[in-house]
């Protein structure tokens, strides 16, 4: 009698990443892992100072998750993920970057999005158009 496969097994067959694709999976790691502890850090702590700059921290770092899933796993379901994290991070980063130029006192403390990223050197703006165009050209219909 033969066993059904494990999820494990199912698991081994998908290759490695490998160049662009890890690097941004290695940047959205890092960039999920940074803001997520700030954000935790700040509501934690100091969340009466500036709520809505904590909570769009905790936000970013959760959807910087949703993007390093995304790009890492080869499941049916990643690509939609990773294409709806780049995208939420995208306008994320034009909206949020945009009020706190215009409404600085709704923003007394910078989140991870604040002014377009510049705390974090324009990364944050600069990540997702990287991440959405790697999935527009690594689409599998990109040859026909």
């Amino acid at each position: 009698m033969s066993e059904a496969p494990s999820p494990a097994a199912d698991r081994s067959d998908e290759p490695p990443p490998t160049g662009p694709r890890r690097i941004l999976i290695a940047l959205y790691l890092i960039f999920a892992l940074a803001a997520t502890a700030r954000g935790i850090v700040q509501v934690a702590t100091t969340f009466h100072t500036a709520p809505l700059a904590y909570v769009l921290s905790l936000f970013s770092g959760v959807v910087y998750i949703g993007a390093a899933v995304g790009l890492t796993s080869e499941r049916p379901w990643s690509r939609r993920l990773a294409w709806g994290a780049c995208g939420t991070e995208l306008v994320g980063v034009l909206v949020v970057g945009t009020a706190s130029l215009i409404d600085r006192a709704a923003f007394p403390h910078d989140t991870v999005w604040s002014r377009f990223g510049s705390g974090y050197g324009y990364f944050p703006l600069l990540l997702p158009i990287l991440g959405l165009m790697w999935l527009w050209y690594s689409r599998p219909d990109a040859d026909t």
